[in-house]
């Protein structure tokens, strides 16, 4: 207890320097904090894709669609226990400002595929059984207020006119990482009206969701799934679901080790700064450390003090700035919208907080807690005004 009011009030002696410090040390760690989030909330998507979930597509390009008769094929395939598909719609809500995604799926066999979306079963029940129904994620509903029967009208872009739904159920993700930010209907309504439309464009897909049970196959199922449909006109590509969200978190993998290295950049100037204010405290209290020595105090003694003071201080603004980020973090992920579904300060980035203010504090005292434990005694007391 002596120790630390001792190390408390050294601290303090210079009150502006300190909280200057500080208040540095807090901007640094949010920053920090918030550009890992970014990261974290970026590779969200990934995170929460499952292993027992594969991804079909067309082997040219996900814009070529495949034909619906491959459903039956896949079913037959060694290892398949199950299998959905969806169709990206890519509609516009009132203005274009107001992305989010949009799929047309098969009900039924895609929710059973994704256990993650928690429906009531009124409301999954009735959803099923409205073919002009659709459900959505918490987040998108508590964006623009939507609540269950609402007419949800949508323009489409791909596939021109308006579409109104009717919304029928909102779903809670089983995890933080859980996307609450998709609106979801029934593909059958979309191809009845395709057929009408366009009929060349009816009876097509964007992509099968493919159900395994044995996560270790999903090599070996995917290369007998691609196999099949070999030299056909529509040839596929399978990939684990995690694989197909890698592939466009990718496009902007420049854009996130670019943050990364920001994040880290911002910590090392902090640092600098930690290190200049350690310095000058420490050429202040030249001849107080010599005094300690005169007395009989181990060198240890003195590099202890040093090390505890900028430990304190960067535990105090560490800690003020990791509260300070989950605030923020809070108003940036609402300000951005379904931008990054899954936007939260994790447990991993809060520590990483902490560890990297405690660095900063230990590196920054490391150089004149060396220098003072081999200060000259005589030198030192020279000092004394």
């Amino acid at each position: 207890m002596f120790i630390f009011k001792l190390l408390l009030k050294n601290a303090f002696r210079h009150k502006l320097r300190t909280l200057l410090t500080m208040v540095g040390l807090v901007v640094a760690i949010c920053a920090f904090g918030l550009l890992r989030t970014i990261i974290s909330a970026w590779y969200a998507g990934v995170e929460g894709s499952s292993s027992t979930r594969l991804v079909t597509r067309s082997a040219i390009s996900l814009t070529f669609p495949l034909p619906m008769n491959y459903a039956q094929r896949l079913k037959g395939v060694d290892g398949v226990s199950s299998i959905s598909w969806s169709n990206w719609f890519g509609g516009v809500y009132l203005t274009e400002r107001n992305f989010f995604p949009q799929f047309a799926v098969e009900p039924a066999s895609y929710l059973a595929l994704y256990p993650e979306y928690r429906l009531s079963d009124a409301e999954r029940l009735a959803f099923l059984r409205d073919r002009q129904g659709a459900i959505v994620g918490r987040k998108l509903a508590d964006k623009y207020g939507w609540k269950v029967g609402d007419q949800i009208p949508i323009r489409g872009t791909i596939y021109p006119g308006t579409w109104t739904f009717t919304l029928r159920g909102i779903w809670d993700g089983a995890e933080a990482k859980t996307d609450e930010s998709q609106l979801l209907f029934h593909w059958a309504f979309l191809n009845e009206s395709i057929r009408k439309l366009a009929p060349k464009r009816a009876d097509a897909v964007g992509v099968y969701i493919i159900g395994i049970k044995d996560p270790q196959n999903a090599a070996l199922i995917s290369q007998r799934v691609d196999a099949g449909f070999k030299n056909s006109l529509a040839e596929t590509l399978t990939e684990t679901e995690s694989a197909f969200q890698l592939s466009f978190v990718s496009m902007s993998e420049a854009i996130l080790l670019a943050i990364e290295a920001v994040s880290y950049i911002i910590v090392v100037i902090i640092m600098a700064v930690m290190a200049n204010t350690m310095t000058m405290t420490a050429r202040e209290r030249l001849a107080e450390y010599a005094t300690l020595k005169a007395l009989g105090f181990a060198p240890s003694f003195v590099v202890k003090l040093l090390f505890g003071e900028s430990l304190l201080i960067a535990l105090l603004g560490g800690l003020a700035g990791l509260l300070l980020t989950l605030p923020l973090a809070a108003g940036f992920g609402k300000a951005i919208g379904t931008l990054l579904p899954a936007f939260h300060v994790s447990g991993l980035t809060m520590s990483l907080q902490m560890l990297a203010a405690l660095v900063v504090g230990a590196v920054a005292a490391a150089w004149p807690a060396w220098k003072m434990s081999r200060i000259d005694i005589v030198q030192g007391l020279r000092h004394v005004a």
